[in-house]
């Protein structure tokens, strides 16, 4: 023999009839427990449904949520990025007359990190990959890398002795 398990819109129905019945939402969560035991919606959601049917609300539904709808494309903001990548989270926010967090969300979305001050891609591109590519190719077949000097935009001399001799 099969156990009734009640669904969300059974379990309001029966809630709608003991609304009508006058009784309580305590009342009525006691005789769904006792009718349904685990299966049973908790005394709160009995509260919260009783407060919908008083104010005349009897539609056993759920109501329609989610995210909320974009108020601009990805084109807006991708044609803002393509005219002047370097703009700030702020200036982005005010051109497209949304909060900060929904430009960074969207952002992050399209897969656009801040690099330097310039909004980038954060997967490579083909062009950057083949770059990639290549500088370990090179790096495999003859070490380059302890012939570079690298500074932080100061001018290094650098003098070779070997050279001179």
């Amino acid at each position: 023999m099969s156990k009734f398990v009640p669904n969300k819109e059974h379990s309001r129905t029966v809630l709608i009839f003991c609304f009508h019945l006058k009784k309580t939402a305590a009342e009525s969560y006691r005789l769904l427990r006792e009718a349904y035991g685990e299966h049973d919606p908790s005394q709160d959601i009995c509260e919260r449904w009783f407060r919908r049917f008083k104010s005349g609300d009897f539609d056993v539904a759920d109501k329609e949520h989610g995210k909320p709808s974009k108020r601009y494309e990805d084109v807006e903001l991708q044609a803002l990025l393509d005219e002047d990548d370097s703009q700030t989270l702020k200036q982005f926010a005010k051109q497209l007359s949304v909060s900060q967090q929904a430009v960074s969300n969207r952002l992050r979305e399209m897969g656009k990190i801040q690099k330097v001050g310039r909004w980038i891609s954060h997967k490579l591109n083909e062009r950057r990959k083949n770059t990639c590519e290549i500088l370990l190719e090179r790096y495999k077949r003859k070490s380059f890398l302890h012939r570079t000097v690298i500074g932080d935009e100061k001018w290094i001399y650098f003098e070779n002795s070997k050279c001179k001799k």
